[in-house]
């Protein structure tokens, strides 16, 4: 494969914040199994923080929340279900509270604020729970195009700056203002990281 690079100006909540994200992939077996290995230790550390892993739930369909301001982790409050549509269709719509803004509104949400994006709020689809997942099950299904709505590595790293790129989810989880803790390193790096994995050969710990 050769590389290519794909250039989003992404709109992050905050005034005035932007950056630029390259997805660039290197050449699929140019980085060792062991980059690959450190690769995906960081990987793991992004996708199940709580930032990532509070609305990536399972098949219960209820959002968390968890990390340094919420003590143990518990179910999200007001007895949050976000159904089969996880979007509450069948109970109470994630919209109710998480109001979609444009990105030129979008701001710090305060510390008691339902957080916003510019894109419809609601939980990954349930074949991409990360939450109460170990590092070797998340690898599997991320691996496994099957288990990722048909994208490799190259395409969940387009995945990641497109989101960001319409001021949706994965920038908020760098910018999630009210005194989150964001998740780890960057939203650059982890791009770098998940093609860093792909390219050795998008390898799990033995």
């Amino acid at each position: 494969m050769k590389p290519f690079a794909i250039v989003a100006a992404l709109a992050l909540a905050g005034p005035a914040l932007a950056e630029q994200v390259v997805v660039a992939p290197p050449e699929a077996g140019s980085v060792s199994r062991a980059d690959g290995l450190a690769a995906w230790d960081r990987v793991y550390e992004v996708v199940s923080h709580p930032r990532c892993a509070n609305c990536h739930v399972g098949p219960d369909n209820i959002p968390m929340w968890s990390g340094p301001s919420y003590g143990a982790a518990r179910r999200h409050g007001m007895n949050i279900n976000a159904g089969e549509s996880r979007m509450g269709a069948e109970y109470v719509p994630c919209a109710a509270c998480h109001v979609q803004r444009a990105q030129e509104d979008l701001a710090d949400n305060g510390p008691n604020e339902p957080p916003q994006v510019a894109l419809a709020w609601q939980l990954a689809p349930v074949e991409f729970q990360w939450f109460g997942k170990t590092s070797a099950e998340i690898c599997a299904q991320m691996a496994d195009p099957e288990r990722t709505g048909g994208r490799d590595w190259v395409a969940l790293a387009e995945h990641l700056a497109e989101d960001a790129h319409h001021g949706g989810f994965v920038a908020w989880g760098w910018n999630p203002g009210g005194g989150r803790e964001p998740a780890p390193y960057d939203l650059q790096r982890h791009i770098d990281d998940v093609l860093a994995w792909g390219a050795a050969g998008t390898p799990c710990a033995d």
